[in-house]
């Protein structure tokens, strides 16, 4: 079945980096645009980044130029460089793909900006 596994989230202070990764699995992993979203306490989930097949990407203005979204498509793994790090990008991040029809997730990782 598919498997979505973040990790790497954290506690860090502002203008601080964090590289967040997802393994997948379940899936042909190079077939399919992956994405990364956030969920900041009583706000809607929201689109960060993605990757497409082909290595195309794109990204919420809020985080354009801090962030970089990434994949190793031999280790089935995309990856969230943030850079820059500002308390607004607190939230649990999620990564995301769409098979078919079907919307995949995986269980989040927790990452807090805060002196």
């Amino acid at each position: 079945q598919v498997q979505l596994v973040e990790s790497g989230g954290g506690l860090v202070q502002p203008g601080d980096s964090l590289r967040l990764s997802c393994a997948a699995s379940g899936f042909t992993f190079n077939k399919y645009t992956m994405r990364w979203y956030h969920q900041a306490p009583g706000k809607e989930r929201e689109l960060v980044a993605a990757i497409t097949r082909t290595g195309s990407t794109n990204y919420a203005d809020s985080v354009k130029g801090r962030f970089t979204i990434s994949r190793d498509n031999a280790k089935n793994t995309v990856y969230l460089q943030m850079n820059s790090l500002r308390p607004e990008d607190t939230a649990v991040y999620y990564c995301n793909t769409i098979l078919l029809v079907s919307n995949y997730w995986g269980q989040g990782t927790q990452v807090t900006v805060s002196l």
